[in-house]
């Protein structure tokens, strides 16, 4: 179920990070705005995912833990009570030979003391005189096997571990990486550069025209909406995108054909760059219940009709 949660939203955070890159190529601020909203709440989703499945792992093991925890407790506690009941039971056999009321004399005990103390008295004298005779021989020893040791680290203490092999498969995995950062770099400079320059406000050359026409159709939706209030959207949206392009649009009318096509006419004449913004300006989702689809748009002069 997880896998399937990280498919879906890795296709939703595709297919809106590809949306949002097609509207503002488009000029469609509100769209972009939208899908960039969706993109963020599907990564925030993967996220919560993510951190989800970390604490279920760590709250398992936690379980597993206390659960050896109390089942090592339980044993310790079997343990500790057979031991108490062994050694009641055998509470009563102690030095059970100090309690015999016979006439016996044991002088077992005391020899055997007596020779343990010499034989340590002559144990530790046979040691003295080896530590003493010995020593030559062992700094002899250790000098020949001085050349077997291995170099002294600073830090490390107790056996020494084997260094971290760099073979061919860690320079494979070393250069793989490298070379996958730089093309995601690239391709990630290329993508904002790009965006850059297809958005960015430049200066327009003049056109050899006088005025630009624009045919636009206008869909409501709703019963309440009448001719009137499909006239009053088109206005409204018209007005607005009247400041979208590089050229301030000061002579510009709109006009009903009836059947909600409407038709404007701009001066100055536009630019195919001023176009592509107009056109994205008044095809965006920036009114209720009311959607313009640009029919088409060309230039006129002053002998047309």
């Amino acid at each position: 179920m997880r896998r399937i949660a990280y498919v879906f939203g890795s296709l939703a955070a595709a297919g809106a990070g590809t949306y949002l890159v097609v509207y503002l190529y488009r000029w469609q601020w509100q769209r972009a705005i939208l899908c960039g909203i969706l993109l963020l709440v599907v990564e925030v989703m993967l996220l919560g995912i993510v951190l989800l499945a970390r604490l279920t792992r760590i709250e398992e093991r936690v379980k597993e833990s206390d659960a050896r925890q109390r089942e090592l407790t339980e044993r310790q506690e079997d343990v500790l009570v057979r031991l108490r009941q062994g050694s009641v039971e055998r509470e009563g056999a102690r030095f059970r030979w100090l309690e015999e009321t016979t006439d016996r004399t044991y002088v077992f005990v005391p020899v055997l003391m007596v020779t343990g103390v010499l034989l340590s008295g002559l144990a530790w004298v046979v040691q003295r005189i080896a530590a003493a005779t010995g020593r030559p021989a062992e700094r002899r020893l250790a000098g020949r096997l001085a050349v077997l040791a291995a170099p002294e680290q600073p830090g490390v203490v107790g056996e020494l571990e084997d260094p971290p092999a760099l073979g061919r498969r860690a320079k494979r995995r070393t250069a793989r990486v490298a070379v996958v950062g730089v093309v995601g770099a690239a391709l990630l400079a290329a993508l904002v550069v790009g965006l850059a320059d297809l958005t960015q406000t430049r200066e327009q050359s003049a056109s050899g025209s006088e005025a630009t026409s624009v045919l636009v159709q206008v869909d409501v939706r709703g019963a309440d909406m009448t001719a009137e209030r499909q006239a009053l959207a088109a206005q409204q949206v018209w007005e607005r995108c009247r400041d979208s392009t590089s050229v301030p649009l000061n002579h510009a009318t709109l006009g009903s054909l009836g059947d909600g096509m409407f038709a404007g006419v701009v001066r100055p004449a536009l630019a195919e760059h001023d176009r592509m913004r107009l056109r994205g300006c008044l095809e965006d989702a920036a009114l209720d219940r009311a959607h313009l689809t640009v029919m088409g748009m060309g230039d006129t002069d002053a002998d047309d009709d």
